[in-house]
């Protein structure tokens, strides 16, 4: 359905288009949004900061994995103590009160590390979506502004496919792209580190 709608929509944008060419010359660009998107120096920023963090969980997922293999560890030793014939009374009441406390404990961390990887994983995904958000919010101001100083009528996206998996602008002259205009546009306040990559 939506592919039938996206495509009656270029069918009729490319008709109005081409019935106004008797009137006035129709101005097309194309934008590869796609190269606009991974050459944005806050891209790279925010790639940067986005594999940061997750470093950061995984480090602090890992620390509690171990710390619970430990506990693991330790049950298992008192569970081995447990056995021996030569244990009094006393010792053996001692270790299974131990033992007790250790398997809810190891319980306990157990949960915790379960809702800590689903808790950090949505935090992660929801912090790429709004870097992603504010980077594709300046991609799309800085098109606007050169569409207007430069006078398109229509702009397609070259890198954009179908739902079939098939371009959605199959031909466009290298004339047409005005990605390289839109990169300098957004890069014009990196900083110094990041126009030399």
């Amino acid at each position: 359905m939506k592919s039938l709608l996206r495509t009656s929509l270029i069918a009729a944008l490319l008709f109005i288009g081409a019935s106004g060419l008797a009137n006035a010359q129709v101005k097309f660009g194309t934008v590869d949004m796609n190269r606009v998107f991974s050459e944005y120096y806050k891209t790279k920023d925010a790639q940067t900061k986005y594999a940061a963090a997750e470093a950061a969980a995984n480090k602090d997922l890992n620390d509690r994995v171990e710390t619970l293999k430990k506990s693991m560890q330790e049950i298992s030793q008192i569970n081995t103590d447990l056995e021996k014939p030569d244990l009094s009374k006393d010792d053996k009441d001692a270790k299974l009160k131990d033992r007790e406390t250790k398997v809810a404990a190891a319980r306990a961390l157990d949960h915790d590390i379960t809702e800590y990887r689903s808790t950090k994983q949505k935090t992660l995904q929801d912090q790429f979506l709004r870097m992603r958000k504010d980077i594709v919010d300046d991609i799309m101001k800085t098109v606007n502004d050169l569409v207007k100083s430069k006078a398109y009528d229509i702009v397609f996206d070259k890198s954009g496919l179908s739902a079939g998996a098939v371009p959605v602008v199959l031909y466009s002259r290298d004339d047409l792209d005005f990605s390289q205009d839109v990169i300098t546009a957004l890069n014009k306040n990196a900083p110094a580190a990041d126009t030399k990559q």
